[in-house]
């Protein structure tokens, strides 16, 4: 591993006129380093972010849907309440003079409950509709995030020895140095 490193050592002491060599300066290489690995990551992390993306959809899909068969099936106890309400009318009709007060109580309450369901089951739906997409936000950029990071610390080890570490730091060492005596 040493012959390697010297290798490349030697590789950038070459001229670099009119030939081609390593740049081995790792605070000018470290953009470009960053650049094809962020590239790297979206291209081969495009199709997964898309799988996951489109299984969310699904499931916040079928969460509306499953909204809307609960509202659909309101909507019938709705009309069932409706039909009763009418009937309440019709008796209230026939039996007016002995029950008008208790048959219009009845009917505020029916109404006021019908609604209050409703007003519960609207506020339902789109607060489970928020929690879904809330959800897969987070578990995308949780998922996103651990590759990320998995994929950068596989890089760092794969490209790091102790050797080539501790060369770059002294030589970062000596350039800070430097730095600093130009300063003062």
């Amino acid at each position: 591993m040493k012959n390697v490193t010297d290798s490349f050592v030697s590789l950038g002491h070459w001229s670099s006129a009119g030939s081609f060599g390593f740049n081995t300066d790792i605070l000018a290489t470290n953009p470009i380093n960053l650049s094809l690995v962020l590239g790297v990551l979206i291209f081969f992390g495009k199709g997964v972010l898309s799988d996951l993306l489109d299984n969310r959809k699904q499931r916040i899909l079928n969460t509306i849907r499953n909204s809307e068969e609960l509202r659909g099936a309101a909507s019938e106890r709705l009309e069932k309440s409706r039909v009763r309400l009418r009937k309440v009318e019709k008796e209230a009709e026939d039996y007016i003079v002995n029950g008008y007060q208790e048959i219009e109580r009845e009917k505020f309450h029916l109404r006021n409950s019908i609604a209050k369901k409703l007003e519960q089951l609207e506020y339902y739906k789109n607060e489970t509709i928020h929690f879904q997409q809330q959800r897969a936000i987070n578990q995308v950029r949780q998922r996103v995030f651990q590759q990320a990071l998995q994929g950068a610390i596989g890089t760092l080890n794969s490209c790091l020895n102790n050797e080539l570490h501790l060369r770059t730091i002294s030589a970062n060492i000596g350039i800070f140095g430097t730095m600093k005596e130009k300063r003062d």
